[in-house]
């Protein structure tokens, strides 16, 4: 259709003068609305009641979810590449919406698979497209810096559900009289849920839209103010060469760097899925009683919400001064110490508790913010977005991982809400060693061969 031929790439080359700072909000418009991904514990117990099931039974739409996020990138990733991030956000926010449409379908009609079929199946496409549908653009803009540049978009992302939880609690109690937005407990009936998901797709929609119309492309020949390519030579295990996503996946760097964000995920969700019962066994006294309140122990969860947050921003943009291959070391080797802390000394102190924890879940984030650049340093721009969404398979597996390695430890410690920090111990020490083996990983890494390198013309072309 000649009215969707906006969206193609040819017609999002940017004007001259264009400044590139507007390309991160639009970036981050798409990445703000997929980070509601990360707040669907808000309404977790109300379709828990509305279906009469488990909590296992729901938390598989999330499980679903970020596995498509996982499959979609990887396999949409050469055509995000090929097409533009114009569309390619399109593609998302359509996806995106649409999911939640049919999982309020799904809730209206008292069907738990609808459901499945829409926020985690069709959700999750959206998720996968748009994730990495700004990261190579973004890197062709900021080739001076593009640690910050990820950063920047991939933060929201993490950032999301700051939003997306308070207000999809204050939009449940508009919906439903009953509900109250300051009580975890509280319930919400089915109507209010159905009301929500279709204000959420929609709303979403509409801001996706934003980014779609303000993304833009930089011309072949463009370069930032007093940037020299010639400098990123000078830097260690940077490339100026680039390979294609085919051949990136034969590469031992590619599989080295799967290790290395599998195990640096792996980790870190094992916290962030179990923040809050976490901290109150952490510190449950002699009759069975938390010193941590429910109301403390969320304001943990919103506290581990910031750090990984802003462990998107900050520690991707020292990566650009120090390294992608230091500052993973860093994630991964005080990553350890914190988790051997954690499971030694941890329970001593609440201070010392959330330390770490903020530490480690930074550090978390960082690992998702810095891997596009790290990415970019190994191969090059050229489909770095499709190698960037093949790598993301490893997100996948260390959300099914991480998850089971911490619940399948504490099942066999005893009941939840019985628990001490004892119990946690076996499954924090296994996270060292999973730490241990991504560290290792991180310091094999070494410049790709250059066997694996594109030499065409026209690819070297299409790379600038």
């Amino acid at each position: 259709m000649a009215i969707l031929s906006v969206l193609d790439r040819e017609h999002t080359v940017a004007p001259p003068g264009y400044s590139r700072w507007l390309i991160p909000p639009a970036a981050l418009a798409v990445h703000l609305c997929i980070g509601q991904a990360y707040a669907t514990s808000v309404y977790k117990t109300s379709l828990v009641k509305h279906f009469d099931t488990s909590q296992t039974a729901i938390g598989v739409i999330f499980s679903i979810a970020i596995v498509m996020l996982g499959l979609s990138a990887a396999i949409g990733g050469t055509w995000v590449e090929r097409n533009g991030p114009r569309k390619a956000m399109f593609v998302s926010a359509c996806f995106w919406a649409t999911g939640f449409l049919v999982g309020a379908l799904g809730i209206g009609t008292g069907q738990l698979w609808i459901v499945y079929l829409g926020y985690g199946f069709i959700g999750g496409i959206g998720l996968g497209i748009g994730y990495i549908s700004p990261v190579s653009t973004l890197i062709k803009w900021f080739p001076d810096r593009p640690g910050l540049a990820t950063g920047l978009a991939i933060m929201g992302f993490g950032g999301g559900a700051l939003v997306a939880s308070p207000l999809s609690r204050q939009l449940l109690s508009l919906y439903d009289d009953n509900y109250d937005p300051g009580n975890s407990a509280s319930v919400a009936g089915g109507g209010a849920l159905v009301a929500l998901f279709l204000t959420l797709g929609l709303g979403y929609f509409v801001i996706m839209m934003f980014g779609v119309f303000n993304i833009r492309v930089p011309a072949d020949s463009w370069r930032p103010a007093g940037f020299d390519p010639a400098t990123v030579k000078q830097k260690a295990l940077v490339t100026t060469n680039t390979v294609s996503a085919a051949n990136a996946i034969k590469t031992p760097q590619f599989w080295c760097l799967w290790v290395v964000l599998f195990c640096n995920v792996t980790a870190g969700i094992g916290i962030l899925e179990q923040a809050s019962p976490m901290i109150q066994d952490f510190f449950r006294g002699d009759d069975g009683k938390s010193t941590v309140a429910v109301a403390a122990a969320a304001g943990f969860v919103g506290l581990l919400s910031i750090f990984n947050m802003a462990g998107r921003f900050g520690w991707s943009s020292t990566s650009d001064v120090i390294g992608r291959k230091p500052i993973y070391a860093m994630y991964l080797g005080v990553g350890i110490i914190a988790y051997f802390l954690l499971a030694t000394v941890g329970h001593n102190s609440t201070v010392i508790f959330v330390l770490l924890a903020a530490v480690i879940l930074s550090f978390y984030g960082g690992g998702f913010a810095t891997v596009p650049a790290y990415l970019r340093d190994l191969f090059g721009t050229y489909q770095v977005g499709a190698i960037h969404g093949r790598l993301l398979t490893a997100w996948s597996a260390a959300g099914i991982a991480g998850p089971l390695i911490i619940n399948g430890f504490l099942d066999r410690e005893g009941k939840p809400g019985t628990l001490t920090a004892e119990a946690y111990r076996p499954a924090l020490f296994t996270m060292v060693g999973v730490l241990a083996v991504g560290f290792v990983a991180n310091l094999l890494i070494r410049p790709v061969a250059a066997r694996f390198h594109e030499r065409s013309e026209s690819t070297m072309e299409a790379a600038k």
